[in-house]
């Protein structure tokens, strides 16, 4: 098993990790068919590819069959008005109370939030609240939805490095999501006033983060600015963007807010499944 595991973070971690991400991005949008056909057939072999949840049957390349867009009722969304849903398919990672300012990343590695977010307004609003890390796999769905009804004023981006986010590089690299390239999408709640961040982290060969209210797409040649004022408004369940490919989102709330049953980790949610309650006091 550590034999395994030395081997898969040498593979994914120790070879040019930044050369590769721009290789793939390049590579994956080919719409050669011979390309294309080859590539996703390499790609159900090796991985559990579902593609019966999506609009399409027919994809331009690779990257399109990676950005696929869901069928119609193929995530029903929570109606609980008292929780936040799922906002994308993953696999819950480390999860729970942040203690003070310090977040767990895996087993035995912290992290702090001013060496996330970089900004210490943020790290203080989110100081002894609840966090979720939602890690997408190569074959999920990977576009992102509003958790809850709410509107976007600021996006932060951080460059930064695209080590691998498996569970082995998390419990290998410390501060792995510090130092990977990411996203701050600040939210503000519909009523309530309160404010969830999500935190889209890349990853080797999953760099780039595309959003549907900004004109630019965010990767590791952006060269700023890197606080980018807007205003978007989102009901519940609207799509907000996607990776390029896929990574991991991690979604933080305040003090208050808890995670709901069944949340914890290693297991697989969807996108519009219950996340976190929501506190008696901030109806939304």
């Amino acid at each position: 098993m550590l034999l395994r595991e030395d081997i898969n973070f040498l593979l994914t971690n120790r070879l040019p990790r930044q050369l590769l991400t721009r290789f793939m991005g390049w590579f994956s949008q080919i719409e050669h068919p011979l390309v294309r056909d080859i590539s996703i057939g390499i790609w159900k072999r090796f991985a559990a590819l579902d593609l019966s949840d999506a609009r399409q049957s027919h994809f331009r390349s690779l990257h399109d069959c990676f950005t696929r867009q869901l069928r119609a009722g193929a995530r029903p969304l929570d109606n609980n008005p008292d929780s936040l849903i799922s906002p994308c398919d993953g696999i819950v990672g480390a999860c729970g109370a942040i203690s003070g300012t310090q977040v767990i990343q895996a087993k035995g590695f912290p992290y702090a939030l001013p060496d996330l977010l970089h900004d210490p307004a943020l790290v203080e609003y989110y100081r002894d609240g609840t966090y979720v890390t939602l890690r997408l796999t190569s074959s999920m769905y990977h576009r992102f939805h509003a958790p809850c009804d709410c509107r976007v004023d600021r996006v932060t981006y951080i460059s930064g490095d695209t080590w691998n986010v498996n569970p082995i590089a998390l419990k290998r690299v410390e501060k792995l999501f510090c130092k990977n390239e990411r996203v701050l999408i600040e939210t503000t709640l519909t009523g309530s006033g309160n404010r969830i961040t999500l935190v889209p982290v890349a990853a080797i060969l999953v760099a780039s983060v595309r959003l549907l209210f900004l004109d630019t797409l965010l990767h590791l040649r952006y060269r700023g600015p890197n606080v980018i004022p807007c205003r978007a408004i989102f009901s519940r369940g609207d799509e907000m963007g996607w990776f390029q490919h896929g990574s991991t989102i991690i979604v933080f709330a305040p003090k208050g807010f808890a995670l709901c049953a069944g949340i914890a980790a290693g297991q697989h949610v969807r996108m519009g499944e219950a996340l976190l309650r929501v506190p008696p006091s901030s109806p939304q």
